[in-house]
């Protein structure tokens, strides 16, 4: 696959600006931690009426929404303080169950080792679709573990934190027997087991660590629809750009590498790979 490229992504790098497009106010950081509340609050609302179909899509956007800001705050792209961010990863632990301070550790290992044999995020991107949806339910144990035993003291206290959290959230339910609450907690513990597939796989199947590190994606619907989530080739190659920029360097990519796109098989394959590309 690597062979027919025609671009280098760490040649590439040091030819297009990007800095311009880094540093975010904390008010422009506050509006974007504002993107998951109408989804989550929506989501709740109908899911108290007892309908919880129609509140499928909405918790849906509501998870997507909340892995966008969690994503942000990982990065440290709110334009927060460092404690400003990690509220965020405690509140949205809270809300998504599971720990995103362990998210965050295995994320950063991955932008460092992308695709090595040690990026336990990244290990998705190296199987089979069908293989990764049966793997789906082991992927955020198989993360909170790694990041426990390799994390330090500091994110182990921090995913103490969340656990608490977690229990709390429970506790609340527990407490109260609120049917809504119960639906919450079991839709966002199932999308949990759905992230290695739309969180991982879709970005970086077909990838390796040397050329092709992740996939990108140029449709503007599809785009829209996820919240310019899918931008992942460019968000690899420049970190630091907050998402609601990325589709500003992506033009500035497009524009110095024409060839970036057909390289880097943008595309998602929804649910399961309809069609094969070849290089």
């Amino acid at each position: 696959m690597t062979a027919a490229l025609t671009f280098n992504v760490r040649q590439v790098k040091q030819g297009v600006a990007w800095r311009d497009l880094t540093g975010m106010t904390a008010r422009e950081g506050l509006f974007e931690c504002l993107h998951p509340v109408p989804w989550l609050v929506s989501s709740w609302l109908v899911a108290a009426q007892g309908h919880w179909f129609w509140a499928l899509p909405l918790s849906f956007m509501f998870f997507l929404t909340a892995l966008r800001l969690n994503h942000e705050a990982i990065h440290h792209n709110l334009g927060l303080t460092a404690t400003g961010h990690r509220i965020v990863l405690h509140g949205l632990s809270a809300l998504m169950t599971g720990s995103n301070n362990a998210v965050a550790a295995n994320h950063l290992h991955h932008h460092r080792h992308v695709m090595k044999p040690s990026d336990v995020e990244g290990k998705c991107g190296r199987m089979s679709w069908l293989r990764v949806l049966a793997y789906g339910p082991v992927f955020p144990i198989e993360m909170m573990r790694n990041a426990w035993v390799k994390g330090g003291p500091a994110v182990r206290r921090r995913m103490m934190i969340d656990a608490t959290l977690n229990a709390t959230m429970l506790g609340i339910w527990l407490g109260t027997g609120w049917n809504w609450l119960a639906y919450h907690l079991i839709v966002v513990a199932i999308a949990q087991c759905c992230t290695a597939y739309f969180a991982v796989w879709i970005t970086h199947h077909g990838c390796d660590d040397e050329v092709l590190i992740a996939r990108t994606q140029r449709s503007k619907l599809i785009n829209f629809a996820s919240y310019n989530m899918l931008f992942h080739l460019e968000h690899h190659m420049f970190p630091g750009v907050p998402v609601k920029r990325l589709h500003h360097l992506a033009m500035r990519l497009d524009k110095a590498v024409p060839s970036i796109v057909r390289d880097a098989k943008h595309g998602v394959e929804w649910p399961i790979p309809l069609f094969r590309q070849t290089s």
